[in-house]
């Protein structure tokens, strides 16, 4: 598994290779739906938005948190959301937060690739089912943005120790392990026709 550590620069982005392994460490932000939406609102309002979206890595999860005795947050269980509810937003937010890894299950539209090629981002596939494990990765929280949101859609901030394992499941180059599944299911169910 490869470390790699946030913040990343496009030339980290760049050097990731489709299919690998990776494990990050340092500064991750959560964030679904409703982080999107008031980022890009706040945005077009010319309101601040937190400055930790800036070349952000972004796990789509809705983390459960619970509150330490020390009043910090711990996560009790962050499993991936599906990044595909995103798709309407992702590539605008991208470009406009310099967006540089999007964590999360299930890949994203052309669209995303797209921007993702242009700006310097890469996709790391989480793999569903292992929540508590990757909560382990998170730890605690550095703190929250948009509590008002609800617990799952806040703007979680962590300083991440190797969370992992990831694969780079769509790299900086458009490349994506999601189309070469799906081409190779045509090709196969042409090949059965036949």
């Amino acid at each position: 598994m490869k470390p790699i550590t946030s913040p990343l620069s496009v030339e980290d982005v760049r050097s990731l290779k489709l299919g690998e392994i990776v494990c990050i460490s340092g500064p991750v932000v959560t964030g679904r739906d409703e982080v999107h939406i008031r980022a890009l609102e706040y945005l077009d309002e010319g309101k601040e938005v937190p400055a930790c979206l800036k070349n952000a890595v972004i796990y789509h999860c809705g983390p459960i948190m619970r509150q330490l005795d020390s009043g910090k947050w711990g996560v009790v269980a962050a499993g991936p959301t599906t990044s595909a509810r995103m798709n309407s937003l992702e590539p605008r937010f991208i470009r406009e937060f310099g967006i540089r890894a999007v964590i999360g299950k299930g890949g994203m539209s052309q669209e995303t690739v797209d921007a993702m090629k242009e700006t310097g981002c890469v996709y790391l596939a989480a793999t569903g089912g292992v929540a508590v494990s990757y909560a382990e990765g998170l730890g605690i929280s550095k703190g929250c943005e948009w509590e008002d949101l609800g617990m799952a859609e806040a703007l979680w901030m962590f300083d991440v120790n190797r969370l992992g394992p990831l694969v780079v499941a769509i790299d900086a180059d458009g490349n994506s392990l999601y189309s070469q599944v799906n081409e190779r299911v045509s090709k196969n169910r042409a090949a059965k026709k036949e």
